[in-house]
Order: C-alpha cells, then sequence, then structure tokens
C-alpha cells in the first residue's frame, strides 16, 4: 500500500476525477493501492488521440485567426479605396 508523508500535498488532477466517476473502485485500485492498470494499450491510444486532436484544434484557431486577419486586411483596403476615390 502507498503511504504519502504526512506534510507531502495530494494532488487530485481533472482525469482523477473522470475516473472516480466512471468507476470509484478503479480509482481506489490505482490511487490508493498503486495497482497499474491493465489497459496500458487503450489508455496510450487515447493520450494519442488526445494529442491528435490538440494539434487539429491548433490548426483550427491559427486558420480563424488568419481569416479575420484577411477580413481585416480586406476592410483596409475597401475603406482606403473609398477615401481615396
Amino acid at each position: 500500500m502507498l503511504q504519502m508523508k504526512r506534510n507531502e500535498k495530494q494532488i487530485i488532477r481533472a482525469s482523477e476525477i473522470g475516473s472516480y466517476l466512471y468507476c470509484n473502485r478503479a480509482w481506489w485500485l490505482q490511487r490508493i493501492q498503486g495497482e497499474e492498470s491493465r489497459n496500458v494499450n487503450e489508455m496510450a491510444r487515447g493520450t494519442q488521440r488526445h494529442a491528435q486532436h490538440a494539434r487539429s484544434v491548433r490548426g483550427a484557431i491559427l486558420l480563424q485567426r488568419a481569416a479575420y486577419g484577411l477580413i481585416g486586411l480586406a476592410l483596409l483596403f475597401i475603406t482606403l479605396y473609398f477615401l481615396l476615390n
């Protein structure tokens, strides 16, 4: 059994809350008893999928910012066109 030192702070991550809500027994076995999960491959695939999704989201954000920049430039050119004519 894992023993925490008296002054050591325990940090509970959001993923642990999800694990606890999904199966509190599995959370207890891992966090308190120190048992390793038998679903290592599935968890690795999930981690990989999350990383892939994060890259997609970052790419979408960059494209959105570029679109806003181009819209701003278009508005600037339209304004200058009407001001100079």
